[in-house]
C-alpha cells in the first residue's frame, strides 16, 4: 500500500489551492443540497455498541496511524462529486497521513455503484484495495451514469491489476461482501449521511465551508 510522508502543516500550497478551490466551491454545494432538510440538531456522532458506527474493524483504510484521530468518508464510486473530491483526498493523505488514519466506506447510490463497492471490497480481500479505489475514480467517466450492468469492467480492471481472478470472483459474489456494503449504508443513514461524499472527523460529521477550513480541523485533532 502506497505510504505518504506528511508535508508541513504551516503551509498549504498555491497549486494545493488553486486545484482544490473549485472542487470545494461544488462540492459544498452537493453537500448543502443533500443536507437541506435533515433537521439535523447538532454534530452526528458514533453510537455504542450496537448501533450505527462510524469506523467497523473491517472498514477499508487508505492508510493507518499510530495515533487515535480518525478521518471517514461516505463515498459512492459512481459519484461525480466524489470522484471531485478525490485529489483533495489524496492532498490530506499527503498532509497528514502520518497522523490520521484515513477510512473508507460504501454508500452506494447509482445503478452500478454497488457492482463497484463489490469490486473494491473483493480487490481488497488481495491487498489492492486502494489501487481499485484510484482506478474507479480514474475511469467513471468511462464507465459511470450507465444503466447497463458495468460488471465485465470491473472484471477487467481486476485483471489489469494482476489479481487471481479465481478469488476475485468469489469474494465479489460472496453474499457477506454484499452484506458488508449494505452495512455500511445503514450505518451511514443512521449517522445522517444522505449524500455523498460525507465525511467524519473523529465520529463528527464535518461541516466545513472551504479546504483551508478542513486542513484547519484536521490540524487541531492532530494537535489536540
Amino acid at each position: 500500500m502506497r505510504r505518504h510522508a506528511s508535508a508541513p502543516r504551516s503551509d498549504v500550497s498555491k497549486n494545493l489551492k488553486m486545484s482544490l478551490a473549485l472542487v470545494f466551491a461544488a462540492l459544498i454545494a452537493v453537500l448543502v443540497a443533500a443536507n437541506a432538510g435533515g433537521g439535523d440538531d447538532g454534530p452526528e456522532v458514533a453510537t455504542e455498541d450496537g448501533g450505527a458506527q462510524v469506523v467497523r474493524p473491517d472498514s477499508q483504510r487508505l492508510s493507518t496511524s499510530d495515533s487515535d484521530v480518525t478521518f471517514v468518508e461516505f463515498l459512492d464510486f459512481e459519484c461525480e462529486a466524489c470522484r471531485a473530491a478525490h485529489p483533495a483526498i489524496e492532498e490530506l493523505r499527503s498532509r497528514f497521513g502520518d497522523d490520521i488514519t484515513f477510512v473508507v466506506r460504501n454508500f452506494p447510490l447509482h445503478a452500478n455503484s454497488v457492482a463497484a463497492a463489490r469490486a473494491a471490497e473483493a480487490a481488497a480481500a488481495q491487498d489492492k484495495f486502494e489501487e481499485m479505489y484510484d482506478l474507479l475514480f480514474e475511469t467513471q467517466p468511462e464507465w459511470g451514469e450507465k444503466q447497463s450492468s458495468q460488471e465485465e469492467v470491473f472484471f477487467g480492471f481486476a485483471e489489469d491489476l494482476g489479481l487471481d481472478m479465481e478469488e476475485f470472483r468469489s469474494v465479489y459474489d460472496d453474499p457477506a461482501t454484499l452484506e458488508k456494503i449494505e452495512r455500511d449504508q445503514a450505518d451511514g443513514e443512521a449517522l445522517g449521511v444522505s449524500g455523498t461524499p460525507s465525511f467524519f472527523l473523529d465520529g463528527e460529521k464535518l461541516e466545513v465551508q472551504s479546504f483551508e477550513e478542513l486542513v484547519q480541523r484536521l490540524e487541531q485533532a492532530v494537535d489536540a
